[in-house]
């Protein structure tokens, strides 16, 4: 919905008072921007393990956080890598086109992100806005809603059905999940009132649906208003095919402003870990001036990893060209395909981590993106005064259209749908050119007079992430019932109370972390996994800098009852 102006960390040039809003908890308030930045550095390991290699299983942004993390501490990171690197921040050309880019996976980053924007920073990414739905650099949205179609630029210009929506879900949250208290706490981050509110929240809302939750908000009683509410969405997304998820997943991304204020990568987030995978650090104990990621792996990441065991000298990973034993391994794939594709000995992992892995429900996603001739959509219709043409809102096949260009003489890019769950799979099982026509259909629906195809110059990019073979879906999203399985995966790079034989395998990725779906998890369970491989392998965090798994007594997530 409609906000003011703001910089791309989230602060309001004229706001005085507390800091912004950061992806601080509300699970596990541990400040890792201020760990990565203290100038003691993440710790420091015994000059007898310099040099040790740890396998680090996936090229994605996790994975080569770990990775770099690692080599700064001075061990030798060796990274599988399945297909390429970025995972699912991963960047696409048009064919004959490859300059325009169109992001099949993440493509807008909450400025609360502060963790991930730490990396941004590190190898000199630029950002812009996102062209999200009635934000400011966004000229115009259009709502095609059981066919009646809105203009607006702001909320005030839409019906005053949709102003009702969006106060019944502010009072909502207001009135029965402590929106503005959570909301100072986490900009003063104050842990204690973080903790006191969330963990309430916690035992009553555990079995609650988004769903369940609105239908039970005096609010929200009318049906009207819930089906808009799940047409449109709050913030930025989380349309009607979140209603089955858990509420806590909900208020995760709402308090922590992950669904807000976005903005994209200049040239394509895949920037992100393809530079950090050649970037050379300032600072590294051991490693010889110049050495980087690359510079570890000549012949680029090692294959796709086909089974995981343990040996009597640590853990063994095989792939289809061979196998090495290493020390500790950090594991950063969806965990999903440690029932599938990856063939792990089960004694790796504590069997209550099992029952999670098995328990753990992804979200599907699908795009479909078309490169025009130019952004066209700048025109002006001058019987209305209007663009032609805006972000769109539609209960259609499309559900979300996304606008983007680099100017009036350059190819435009279209994300003609961007859909999840149940959307998804309408287009699943349709080849890219069916997909493209079927959201053509919707859109000449609504933009009668534009004739869109006649402007695409190149064939369409598509994507259906639960098909993937290497993802099965595209990012985790527990159910109602489901937080003692996360916290057990979440927990988990605390392992001193494991027996031995279950120490060594670090998980991490966007799935272990409690923000499913947001870069920042991804990063931030990343670094609960260097923590994890340093304390195994004998190596200490500074008193001064205390890291994740040091603070973790003190602020672990609630544990409920079992």
């Amino acid at each position: 919905m409609t906000t003011p102006t703001v910089d791309r960390r989230g602060e309001r040039p004229d706001r005085t008072g507390p800091g912004p809003v950061t992806m601080f908890g509300p699970d596990f308030p541990f400040a890792y921007d201020r760990w990565l930045s203290h100038p003691a550095g993440l710790g420091a390991l015994p000059s007898t393990r310099h040099g040790t290699p740890v396998a680090v299983i996936g090229g994605g942004i996790s994975g080569l956080v770990a990775a770099y993390e690692l080599m700064r501490l001075g061990l030798r990171p060796v990274v599988f890598e399945a297909e390429q690197l970025g995972g699912r921040m991963r960047s696409v050309g048009f064919p004959g086109h490859p300059d325009a880019v169109a992001e099949l996976g993440a493509m807008r980053f909450p400025p609360s992100a502060t963790t991930l924007f730490h990396y941004v920073d590190l190898v000199g990414l630029g950002t812009r806005p996102f062209p999200n739905p009635l934000a400011e650099p966004t000229a115009g949205t259009l709502i095609d809603l059981n066919g009646a179609r809105h203009w607006a630029r702001t909320m005030t210009d839409l019906p005053d059905v949709y102003q009702e929506v969006w106060e019944a879900w502010s009072k909502t949250l207001q009135e029965g999940a402590d929106l503005s208290a959570m909301d100072n706490a986490i900009r003063r981050r104050d842990t204690a009132t973080i903790k006191s509110i969330w963990n309430r929240l916690v035992r009553e809302l555990d079995d609650e649906s988004f769903y369940g939750f609105l239908a039970a908000a005096p609010a929200f009683a009318s049906f009207r208003h819930r089906e808009i509410f799940g047409q449109v969405g709050f913030g930025t997304g989380g349309w009607d095919t979140d209603f089955p998820n858990s509420m806590l997943e909900i208020l995760r991304v709402v308090y922590t402003g992950a669904d807000d204020r976005h903005v994209s990568i200049v040239g394509g987030c895949q920037l992100l870990p393809t530079r950090l995978w050649r970037r050379v650090p300032d600072r590294a104990a051991y490693w010889p001036a110049g050495t980087s990621l690359a510079a570890l792996h000549p012949g680029g990441p090692r294959p796709a990893v086909t089974r995981l065991a343990r040996a009597a000298d640590g853990i063994r990973v095989e792939t289809a060209s061979g196998a090495d034993t290493f020390a500790a391994v950090v594991l950063t794939p969806q965990v999903r395909l440690l029932l599938s594709t990856i063939d792990c000995d089960e004694s790796l992992l504590p069997t209550d981590v099992w029952t999670a892995v098995e328990r753990t429900h992804y979200m599907g996603a699908s795009k479909v993106f078309a490169l025009t001739d130019r952004p066209f959509w700048r025109e002006v219709d001058p019987a209305t005064g209007r663009p032609v043409m805006g972000m769109t809102l539609t209960d259609r096949a499309p559900r979300s259209v996304y606008l983007f260009d680099d100017g009036p003489d350059q190819p435009g890019v279209i994300c003609l749908s961007y859909t999840w769950n149940d959307d998804s799979l309408k287009v699943a099982a349709l080849p890219a050119e069916e997909r493209l026509a079927m959201m053509l259909r919707g859109l000449d629906r609504i933009y009668p007079e534009l004739e869109i195809r006649n402007r695409i110059i190149a064939d369409p990019v598509t994507v259906t992430w639960e098909t993937d073979p290497r993802f099965m879906g595209a990012f985790k999203a527990n159910l109602p019932g489901h937080y003692r399985y996360q916290r057990r995966l979440f927990s988990h790079f605390v392992q001193a109370g494991l027996p031995e034989h279950q120490r060594g395998v670090f998980l991490a990725g966007d799935d272990i972390s409690w923000t499913g779906g947001f870069a920042e998890g991804a990063v931030t369970t990343g670094l609960n996994a260097v923590w994890g491989v340093l304390h195994h392998l004998g190596g200490r965090t500074p008193a001064a800098n205390p890291g994740p798994g040091d603070a973790f007594p003190a602020i672990a997530p609630i544990e409920l009852p079992y």
